[in-house]
């Protein structure tokens, strides 16, 4: 039964609550009891995001408490795990020694870590400490975090030949250019991903030198930026510099030091920041993932000073491009801009679209929307992401994806060599896989939120319980999340209800129907005192739906729930050289454009049918062509069809 839509929440809580009486399943409590203290990692964690100021009406919980059982998502952190050991420390570590002066002779990585290449550095140094640190966090990857904390000492050693600071892979004359209004690509941006690399050691895995490392590498950037006005500052960030803003923001909220909180503040970008707290999208021609960062950075601004103009700046931006420049996917970008007006996309499907290091970073900004405000709809969006634009950009080696084509024109998925890419969504890539757990489950003083439906387990030691989540979802569309604890504990259970469950479902306790239910995009709350072993059960049908490219209602994505359905095309005369790429990330090679579909309906079920006895299974009639559709996340070394031209 589902609520009356005039019931309010604090209604349904209470119906919920008093139907919650049911008998407990037998049980059998861990070998252990629970831990009974935050851990020391959790506690830099909490520190690191500043949890105890207002900002956060919902707060995640700490990596270390979250661990993934089997899965889909748990096999992509294996591969992901087995690529990060196959790369070797010294050849991680060459251009680093060699820029300090020390010798090396390991053999130079190609593409963007290549000895000559202006970005090098950028992976080595900083993306691959922070897939490292959070392996470590998310699965106690006690091999990785010994890799990790070796390296640390090798980059402090490079710093101390450095003697003023500095620390990269590249020379201090790649600054003299930027200060200088002279081409260079992109140094503030290597230099923020080095640094954060340390800060999550640090956080992490506890690696106090490599606090240090970013403390030296802080008081460089304080010195360089020190004689530049105002107005050669913004000159300055006419290049892309990542999230510079962001990592200062995080050592200030580690250290305390004040300095960190002014150095993030030089690098407010008034061209991209004004409009947007004005709430005016000016985002056209703009690349894409060199301002996402800058909102992230915004976001921790605001939580750590609670000055509303950099919540506007995050929340407006936030809005704007979920609501009117994302994909079916929930990822955005074509040739790496955004190149329209809001919700004007007709024409930006191809090769190109989309880039895949802004499907990672509108995560991360999407997880502090979400504490600010715990609106499901946040998460909505979170899910859709994940599973769409995330979860299949990664092939059974680890090997990452740039661009994510969408469209009706036969592309293909492509990926980094494993010597010779090492492009920035290898990095986001190598991160985003190492640390799937850490959006599942969020909390407020009265209980816990369960926001997506991940096998896993979560241990949440001030309450001296755990919570085990049992599914297999999305082969079905069902979870069951079970308390282990050693005595009674009175807490709210949150579950989110997504967008897509609008044909009902079914909420059990302890294996008896609960006699209420709650609407698509909302949270359902059960109000208990919770024994060991009580468990819930949810059931949430999928159901097929459309999702038109906005601007074009022509063009439309079938999705099943959360899922994007990619029609299969076979991988006929496909390559390897064109499956896996260099250097260039551009995929390479003739797309296979499939017919139109003829249909006036608008409801998908007039013109896709079920496969009988094959789940998550579908099939179109394009022209005189019968395909099969399966989620997108599952579609590899093939080409395939996102958006279908649909005439009537």
């Amino acid at each position: 039964m589902r609520p009356n839509n005039r019931m309010t929440r604090r209604q349904f809580v209470s119906t919920v609550a008093t139907a919650a009486g049911g008998a407990l399943l037998p049980s059998t409590l861990f070998a252990s009891a629970p831990p009974t203290s935050l851990s020391e990692t959790a506690k830099r964690e909490e520190h690191l995001l500043s949890l105890e100021k207002s900002a956060w009406k919902l707060k995640p919980f700490p990596t270390s408490q979250v661990r993934l059982k089997n899965g889909p998502f748990k096999e992509a952190m294996e591969a992901n795990r087995r690529y990060l050991l196959s790369l070797p420390p010294d050849r991680l570590l060459h251009t680093f020694r060699l820029n300090a002066g020390l010798p090396s002779s390991a053999k130079p990585l190609g593409g963007w870590e290549k000895p000559d290449c202006e970005l090098r550095g950028h992976f080595t140094g900083g993306h691959y400490l922070s897939a490292c640190a959070l392996m470590c966090a998310s699965a106690a990857d006690d091999e990785l975090k010994a890799r990790a904390n070796g390296m640390v000492m090798e980059l402090a050693r490079c710093q101390r030949a450095h003697g003023d600071g500095y620390l990269s892979a590249f020379p201090e004359e790649f600054f003299d250019r930027l200060r200088d209004g002279k081409e260079v690509w992109a140094p503030f941006y290597t230099l923020h991903k080095i640094m954060a690399g340390l800060v999550d050691m640090y956080v992490h895995c506890g690696n106090e030198q490599a606090l240090e490392v970013a403390q030296g590498m802080t008081n460089w950037i304080g010195r360089w930026t020190q004689p530049l006005s105002d107005a050669q500052m913004q000159r300055v960030m006419q290049t892309e510099f990542g999230g510079t803003n962001e990592v200062l923001y995080n050592l200030y909220a580690l250290t305390g030091n004040s300095h960190c909180l002014e150095l993030g503040d030089r690098f407010y970008h008034k061209k991209v920041f004004d409009p947007l707290a004005a709430h005016r999208d000016e985002l056209k021609s703009l690349h894409a993932n060199t301002n996402i960062p800058k909102m992230i950075g915004a976001a921790r601004r605001y939580e750590l000073t609670e000055e509303p103009r950099f919540r506007e700046i995050a929340s407006f931006f936030w809005q704007e491009v979920t609501g009117a420049r994302a994909y079916c996917t929930g990822g955005t970008s074509n040739e790496e801009h955004w190149r329209t007006d809001p919700g004007q996309l007709a024409g930006e499907l191809g090769k190109t679209t989309e880039e895949c290091c802004c499907g990672y970073n509108m995560l991360k900004l999407t997880r502090h929307i979400f504490g600010w405000t715990a609106d499901p709809r946040a998460m909505d969006y979170y899910e859709r992401t994940l599973f769409n634009s995330r979860l299949g950009t990664q092939d059974a080696d680890g090997l990452k994806s740039y661009y994510l084509p969408l469209g009706s024109d036969g592309y293909w998925k492509s990926f980094h060599s494993p010597r010779d890419s090492f492009w920035c969504c290898t990095g986001t890539g190598v991160e985003e896989f190492a640390k799937f757990g850490d959006t599942i489950y969020f909390h407020d003083e009265q209980g816990l939120f369960v926001n997506l439906f991940i096998a896993s387990e979560l241990s949440w030691p001030e309450k001296g319980v755990r919570w085990e989540q049992e599914t297999d979802f999305p082969e079905q569309g069902k979870t069951r999340l079970i308390i282990r604890t050693e005595k009674p504990a009175k807490m709210d259970l949150n579950i989110r209800i997504p967008y897509w469950a609008t044909r009902g479902g079914k909420i059990t306790l302890n294996g008896e129907t609960l006699p209420a239910f709650s609407s698509p995009s909302s949270y359902l709350t059960l109000s208990r005192t919770w024994n060991s072993g009580d468990s819930v059960g949810v059931s949430l049908p999928m159901g097929l739906h459309i999702d038109a490219l906005p601007g074009d209602p022509t063009l439309q994505a079938v999705m099943y729930g959360p899922l994007v359905l990619a029609g299969r095309l076979g991988s006929e005369d496909l390559s390897k050289a064109e499956t896996y790429l260099g250097y260039d990330p551009t995929p390479a090679g003739k797309p296979a454009p499939v017919p139109a579909i003829n249909s006036s309906s608008k409801d998908p079920t007039g013109w896709v049918e079920p496969v009988p006895h094959q789940p998550l299974s579908f099939r179109v009639l394009a022209g005189d062509r019968r395909i099969n559709l399966v989620p997108f996340y599952k579609v590899l070394g093939e080409r395939y069809a996102v958006y279908w031209k649909v005439q009537g």
